[in-house]
């Protein structure tokens, strides 16, 4: 019988519910479609939210410094996004637990879409400081609180594609950006305000108008991990697990908004116009948005996220490398391609891997929070590594970024270590006869307590 995915995913959320429901329930169940209509209703809304919120935070890196603020009072705004934004993330996705998905996500994206058009009016450093700190504490919930969400509706090999899928759209906002940038420049003068004030404007009218659309179009299905080793709901065992993935996260997230923050100042003191660097921002961002969804497919498909992420750790420290030993613009914005095209890929594939190593909703939920959260503070560091008085070749950012990729790859092998010993030390139990007395529900009750689930390497 073909029966149509709205009704497939119906069939599921009363199966998924029902007492002492089994695989074979499902069976009938076709599994692509229902897949695709996730993807199409879920991916490409979220992925939508997100665009905004990346827009939102990172065009205030332009090379078009607003008027009376000096070079450390701008870092300063900058630095100042990040406290709140790692502040209530933890508190957001417990509250996301607890509220609609569909109802908190838009609902915050309004409060900042509001507060990005309060921007567009102020007129000196402290009411832009101020507006960058209400920034923060808005944004706050939105990646932990989709990241953590789609871990929800997909199974563990096929959650890097979507994160890659989700976070692609931050490469795409850079190209975006910058060619948005380019084209309200032209607007300056316009009823008596600055082009970068009306950048802000209309930004944050756009992204309210996306959220009163998202309350429609999200939907909130049953998820189909009950098997997939992600149920139970303890909460133990977060603290150690996130603690050296935050260093990982560290070693991607430094370069990550130093990139997104400084890449048109940093081309423009290559010798190139605001508008050249803008321009030139556009095919790294483009690249890198390809690339990320082509490394989380191979990922997902081969089962590994450790070999995908040192990989590009290390094109990310080559990259950095070349822009710290040559003066030569092609040199340096080749060096940055390499370097922006591997942190993409890398960051989806960092997030997806704590994911797929925390069972149970809520400690999943707390940890990925923890984990971006606490790893959001290498974004405000990265705020202050490119330095107006290093300009042109800004060697000391360079640095700065490839000191946080070196830490990242050493906390990377020493995740890899840990989890092959675990998993190592599991096999020999089961060996042994270890499960014999647990049936599969109290094994999934366990979750990654249970000597039947593996750690993803």
């Amino acid at each position: 019988m073909n029966v149509e995915p709205r009704e497939q995913i119906a069939q599921v959320n009363s199966l998924a519910t029902a007492p002492g429901v089994m695989l074979a329930s499902f069976a009938h169940l076709d599994e692509k479609k229902i897949l695709r209509k996730m993807d199409l209703r879920l991916i490409s809304m979220l992925a939508l939210l997100y665009l905004r919120s990346f827009l939102d935070r990172g065009n205030i890196g332009m090379p078009h410094r607003p008027p009376h603020i000096t070079g450390p009072q701008f870092n300063w705004c900058l630095t100042a996004f990040f406290f709140p934004y790692c502040i209530f993330e933890v508190p957001s996705n417990l509250l996301l637990k607890r509220l609609r998905p569909s109802v908190w996500l838009p609902t915050i994206m309004v409060a900042w879409g509001l507060v990005m058009s309060l921007m567009g009016i102020v007129q000196n450093f402290h009411g832009l400081l101020v507006t960058r700190i209400f920034l923060g504490a808005a944004e706050a919930g939105l990646f932990p609180g989709v990241a953590y969400y789609i871990t929800m509706w997909y199974c563990r090999h096929e959650a890097q594609t979507r994160q890659a899928l989700f976070f692609s759209v931050a490469s795409i906002a850079g190209a975006f950006s910058g060619l948005l940038a380019f084209g309200i420049a032209h607007m300056d003068g316009v009823g008596g305000l600055a082009g970068r004030r009306w950048m802000f404007i209309l930004e944050g009218i756009l992204t309210v108008l996306v959220a009163l659309l998202a309350y429609f179009v999200l939907a909130f299905v049953v998820y189909r991990l009950k098997y997939q080793g992600q149920g139970g709901e303890e909460r133990d065992g977060v603290q150690g697990r996130v603690s050296c993935n935050v260093w990982l996260y560290w070693g991607i997230v430094a370069p990550l908004y130093g990139i997104s923050l400084f890449l048109p100042t940093i081309i423009k003191g290559l010798g190139y116009t605001s508008s050249t660097a803008q321009l030139l921002t556009v095919p790294i961002y483009i690249t890198a948005s390809v690339l990320a969804i082509a490394v989380g497919y191979a990922s997902d498909r081969y089962g590994k996220r450790s070999p995908f992420i040192l990989v590009c750790l290390c094109i990310m420290a080559v990259g950095f490398i070349m822009c710290i030993a040559s003066s030569k613009p092609g040199v340096v914005y080749a060096g940055l391609f390499f370097a922006a095209c591997a942190l993409y890929p890398a960051f989806a594939g960092s997030v997806t891997w704590l994911s797929n190593n925390l069972a149970g909703s809520t400690k999943r939920a707390m940890g990925q929070a923890i984990q971006i959260g606490v790893g959001g503070l290498a974004g405000a560091m990265a705020s202050n590594f490119y330095r107006s008085e290093d300009a042109p070749h800004y060697r000391l950012g360079h640095a700065l970024e490839l000191v946080f990729i070196v830490a990242g790859i050493f906390a990377l092998l020493l995740i890899a270590f840990n989890y092959r010993r675990i998993n190592a030390k599991r096999e020999w139990q089961l060996a042994e006869g270890g499960h014999a007395g647990y049936s599969p529900e109290e094994m999934s009750a366990l979750s990654d307590r249970a000597m039947t689930f593996k750690y993803t390497l």
